[in-house]
């Protein structure tokens, strides 16, 4: 039975340094060196590499599961040793095929906000308003950063920039969607209220078992 292994953004990145080291003919990496490489060239912009425990977590798992190896370790000066890594065969595999994947396969992230989004009933409208006002305030600034580092780097190639172009498209993205939904919940458009929330509730429990019942789903507040 074909291994599986357990893949995650980090683990990608580990593999890529590597694989980068391997294909320019560079010696191998020990991870201070692969960290300060993601964040020197703004990788760590779509790679959390802020915790180096999570880092060496990662390069021991991949190293106990075969798909990297140690090469040696050294000491320079008085600073804590520090070990080599480099790819194997079945690392390079898993490479190529978490990377390819990564690209052709949309995966679902499970964010918090979409999860919150979901459950706004719960609150008043105008906290919730309240709330988007401010999002849509730092993501209008957000995006301005993102545009600022993408001008910046496509001098050197556009190559370079395509994953804060992503950013950008996605930053912009969700800010359309929150000033569009400000904007109905400004209008009233977007409203709810306890007492029709209960009336809905209840009108949903008195639906017949299995099926649904229309007069509920098309009912607004009053």
């Amino acid at each position: 039975m074909e291994q599986v292994y357990r893949s995650s953004t980090l683990a990608l990145a580990v593999l890529s340094m590597l694989m980068e080291a391997e294909q320019l003919q560079q010696e191998a990496l020990h991870p201070y060196r692969m960290q300060r490489l993601i964040k020197d060239r703004g990788k760590d912009e779509v790679v959390n590499v802020g915790q180096r425990a999570s880092l060496y977590r990662t390069i021991d798992r991949l190293n106990r599961t075969g798909l990297i190896r140690a090469v040696e370790s050294n000491r320079v000066d008085k600073r804590p040793e520090r070990t080599l890594y480099e790819l194997t065969d079945e690392g390079r595999r898993v490479w190529r095929e978490w990377i390819l994947d990564a690209l052709e396969t949309p995966t679902r992230s499970y964010a918090e906000f979409p999860a919150a989004i979901a459950f706004i009933p719960l609150l008043e409208p105008g906290e919730v308003l309240g709330q988007l006002e401010l999002r849509r305030k730092k993501l209008a600034s957000e995006l301005k950063r993102i545009q600022a580092i993408v001008a910046e780097t496509t001098e050197i190639g556009r190559l370079f920039a395509l994953e804060m172009e992503y950013l950008r498209a996605t930053t912009a993205a969700e800010l359309e969607w929150v000033e569009s939904i400000v904007g109905d919940l400004r209008s009233g458009s977007v409203t709810w209220s306890r007492e029709w929330l209960s009336e809905l509730s209840s009108r949903y429990q008195r639906s017949p078992a299995g099926g649904t019942d229309e007069s509920a789903m098309s009912t607004e507040p009053g």
